[in-house]
């Protein structure tokens, strides 16, 4: 190894190595707050507003800046808000969960996506804020792939490689390897069994 090399290895070795430190610090520090970590979890600086006893994380889990895991509700035994082994959540989305938000393996959600499981009560004679909310639970299957600025509404079933396209807004349940795009999201074809 030449001596360029040899000093390159060494500046890649110390700038890489306290990210890494400051990683496995944060996510020590989601543990002792009560979060389920699994292994080789790759967490930069998120926000968890409340609740943290209430998610649980797979592994090989990225989760980049700004990324929100918001939950609401009494505490219960089983997690609110489920992520599955592998998947990978880019900066500045948001999930919020006051029933269920199950996300499989092998997923990958773009920046500035919303995924939420209830909105609020819109009755007559008492302010929205008073209104109790309402949900229902969300479930995306494996392998999807959520486009930037994505969002996914209270009751939606997403199936197993779904395409959702850039600023969807998905209302209704998506099919096994269907592409939706548009507000409201509407199919625009089904994926080919090759994997394309």
């Amino acid at each position: 190894m030449n001596r360029w090399a040899r000093r390159d290895e060494w500046v890649n070795r110390v700038i890489r190595y306290p990210g890494a430190v400051a990683i496995r610090l944060r996510i020590l520090r989601l543990r002792v707050l009560g979060v389920r970590i699994g292994s080789r979890c790759w967490i930069r600086r998120i926000d968890l507003p409340r609740n943290p006893w209430d998610i649980a994380i797979g592994d090989g889990v990225g989760l980049d800046h700004g990324v929100v895991l918001l939950t609401s509700g009494f505490r219960r035994n089983s997690p609110r808000l489920m992520i599955g082994s592998g998947t990978y959540v880019n900066r500045f989305t948001m999930l919020d969960a006051s029933e269920s938000i199950k996300i499989e393996p092998d997923c990958m959600i773009g920046p500035f996506c919303y995924i939420t499981d209830h909105d609020h009560g819109t009755g007559a004679g008492r302010t929205i804020a008073e209104q109790p909310l309402v949900g229902r639970p969300v479930s995306i299957g494996r392998n999807v792939w959520i486009g930037a600025g994505a969002i996914i509404l209270k009751g939606v079933r997403i199936g197993s490689g779904a395409v959702i396209g850039a600023g969807a807004v998905v209302t209704r349940d998506v099919g096994e390897n269907e592409k939706v795009v548009g507000m409201a999201a509407r199919m625009i074809g089904m994926r080919a069994e090759s994997g394309g």
